[in-house]
């Protein structure tokens, strides 16, 4: 039974409508006090009353624990590091993240000494950790994938895999890539005029390929026709109808004959957040019938063997392999028919979408994919080939474009948690005949909790914690006893929630009980700047402790960031095929004693799988910028920190925003000067005020850990 209390003006001769309300509490009070006799001696319940039969609880016995102790192996299992972090993360015996940066090559660092270390030499979390050597072998992997393949099926083809430079555009990063990707004339992919620039002045790997995508105007046309006369291998790949008439005007202006490719819009779809971008009405990409305009177009003007390359994609992040095949087999035939039309076809480009296992589950869940790098190869080259040997033509070069698999795992964002906030959840005081009756009444609740009444002792709970709000509200309970009433409430949930934990189902009015208790850790981060698609398109990305994994943690929690948005929070985690609202995190040990404000010992969170994409598209909201980076090799000694990227200091972010870092304390001094001749503040206090705001202006802005 559910009371709604309404408050209406006094009717002459008659009772209040607030005291009828305000009776009507106390009615439910009662009748909830007979259900749960034990705690009230205010009233007596007979024994032979039917609500007391149907309802009276007994306390169970509280069973024997029977927990044995945290390991290592507990935490590999938990935050299921071996299914996403192979063959680069694990934990040591330590109970530290270490890192091996050259896979089952050999070599590993632990990330909380490395960390350590890093703090030391000034440079502040949080902090972003390139490990350089992860980059070479997602390319040396990726490669060595597409050999086997071409062996087993006898391909007579190469293969020559693209980055797009859409994912990670930090030249430190290109730059790592184009000298890896060198022995395999690793190229570029460029979906912009700014980065058809870096792609143009980079690349200089002989043989590599540059592929031109995205909207182009004349001057990106022009320039990427030129880059052919330095030696570079640039394919222009025509996505709208009209960039047919661009590459034509400019060849002949130019008077060079350029490589170029059409893109496809296949009727195969991708699935998942990025499966629109496939499709009849994608963004890029030509229809059947503008490829066969394309097609007359060019064979018109004399320039049908410019046409060399079909590419196509179906988004990022493809989980089934059976989209993947779905795909190659729709466009094999396509590229099989332009070689029957007369075009030079060299060149099959099967665009991005190699997936990233970020819950380790092995599935064709969102979060991860159902196959490997191998058998992505495989796929790739057997529906190929099948295709161009049923009509007798010869195998083309195959293209990649995979971004995401091969940056994703090269960095490892670290940062600390600043503080908690907590639900209060002590054992609760002894009621007395003086208390409050709904006190009583929650108190008893909390009592009777056993596993046999949990979900009823809930809504039980959650309907006296209401009702304490209603009466606070018309005056009737004070703020000492409302406070009370919600410690008993929390308690209440807290021993509900314990027993849930222990069942094999929770009903489904029991779900969000976990996240309603999780404690908010803070963390010293911005969302926006550092994992931006975990809060525009629910991206999940691995997130855990780097150190105390040989302890058992005891909490659950959600992440606030330091930004002044609600939206500023990680509340959705990995998990085995689903997604977790908490994530189980260790309490933070108090320095100086259990109570004591003067901190806590630091504890290290680490999101991992985050090399691509979040880097570029962070945000400055609240003004905080890029993070501190350092680009980590491995050596037979240790490690080398090959570059330090400082981050954003509040000067330079505050010149984003067009604000001069001189004019601004140029005003707080004439503020100071003023207050000066008013005497409302001294000259120490006036210099120690300036000096602040300088110093404060060159400094990270980020929080000091």
């Amino acid at each position: 039974m559910e009371h709604v209390v309404s408050v209406e003006e006094d009717k002459p001769g008659g009772r209040s409508q607030l005291a009828d309300a305000v009776d009507a509490l106390q009615v439910h009070a009662l009748e909830t006090a007979a259900r749960h006799p034990a705690a009230h001696p205010t009233h007596s319940v007979q024994p032979n009353d039917p609500l007391t039969k149907r309802r009276t609880m007994v306390q169970a016995p509280t069973p024997q624990s029977t927990a044995k102790r945290w390991t290592i192996e507990d935490s590999e299992e938990l935050y299921r590091i071996n299914g996403w972090g192979d063959p680069y993360f694990s934990i040591n015996a330590a109970g530290h993240v270490t890192v091996s940066p050259k896979g089952d090559r050999g070599g590993s660092l632990d990330l909380f000494e490395l960390v350590n270390a890093l703090k030391q030499r000034n440079l502040g979390l949080p902090l972003l950790i390139r490990f350089s050597d992860i980059l070479e072998d997602r390319i040396e992997r990726l490669n060595a994938a597409f050999a086997k393949a071409i062996a087993r099926y006898n391909y007579e083809g190469v293969y020559r895999g693209v980055f797009p430079v859409k994912c990670n555009q930090q030249r430190h990063l290109i730059e790592d890539l184009v000298r890896f990707g060198r022995p395999h004339q690793f190229g570029l992919e460029a979906g912009s005029k700014p980065e058809l620039m870096i792609a143009l002045a980079t690349l200089d790997t002989p043989g590599a390929l540059l592929i031109c995508n995205g909207y182009k105007d004349s001057e990106y046309i022009e320039a990427a026709i030129l880059a052919k006369q330095l030696g570079k291998t640039v394919i222009i790949v025509l996505e709208q109808i009209e960039e047919v008439d661009l590459v034509i005007e400019a060849s002949r202006k130019l008077g060079i004959s350029p490589i170029v490719g059409v893109r496809g819009k296949l009727s195969t779809r991708g699935m998942g957040r990025w499966g629109g971008s496939a499709g009849d009405r994608a963004k890029f990409g030509l229809t059947i019938p503008e490829i066969l305009q394309t097609v007359e177009k060019l064979k018109a003007v004399g320039m049908l063997d410019c046409l060399q390359l079909l590419h196509y994609h179906i988004g990022s992040q493809i989980s089934n392999i059976s989209v993947i095949k779905d795909a190659i087999r729709e466009a094999s035939q396509i590229y099989v028919e332009l070689t029957a039309l007369g075009a030079n076809m060299r060149y099959f480009d099967v665009g991005g979408g190699l997936g990233v296992d970020y819950d380790g589950s092995k599935t064709n869940f969102y979060a991860s994919k159902n196959y490997n790098m191998q058998n992505y190869a495989n796929d790739v080259i057997a529906e190929i080939k099948e295709a161009c040997d049923e009509r007798e033509i010869p195998v083309p070069t195959i293209i990649s474009e995979s971004g995401r698999a091969i940056a994703s795992h090269q960095s490892v964002l670290v940062f600390d948690v600043l503080g908690t906030s907590d639900v209060l959840t002590e054992t609760p005081e002894p009621v007395t005949e003086d208390d409050h009756l709904l006190i009583r009444n929650l108190y008893d609740t909390y009592n009777n909790i056993t596993a046999d009444n949990y979900q009823e002792a809930y809504h039980d709970a959650t309907q006296f914690k209401d009702e304490s709000v209603s009466m606070f509200g018309f005056g009737y309970l004070s703020l000492t006893e409302r406070a009370r009433a919600e410690r008993l409430y929390w308690a209440c949930c807290a021993k509900i929630l314990a027993i849930a934990r222990q069942q094999d189902y929770v009903p489904d009015d029991l779900e969000d009980l976990e996240k309603i208790m999780a404690s908010i850790y803070y963390v010293n981060l911005s969302v926006f700047q550092s994992a931006p698609d975990s809060w525009a398109i629910d991206q999940l990305f691995p997130i855990m402790p780097i150190h105390r994994l040989g302890e058992e943690p005891t909490c659950r929690a959600t992440l606030a960031d330091l930004t002044c948005d609600s939206d500023g929070k990680i509340d959705q985690f990995i998990d085995l095929r689903d997604v977790k609202s908490v994530l189980e995190l260790h309490s933070l040990k108090r320095t100086g004693g259990k109570d004591s404000a003067l901190g806590h010992e630091p504890y290290y969170l680490g999101l991992f799988l985050g090399g691509a994409y979040q880097e570029i598209m962070g945000n400055l909201h609240n003004l905080f910028g890029d993070t501190n980076a350092v680009h980590i090799t491995l050596t037979p000694k240790g490690y080398q920190i090959e570059h330090v990227v400082k981050g954003d200091t509040m000067k330079e972010v505050l010149g984003y925003v067009q604000y001069d870092a001189e004019d601004l304390t140029e005003n707080i001094r004439r503020q100071t000067e003023q207050a000066l001749q008013e005497r409302r503040i001294t000259l120490q206090e006036a210099q120690l005020l300036l000096q602040t705001y300088e110093h404060s202006l060159s400094r990270y802005t980020y929080l000091a850990s």
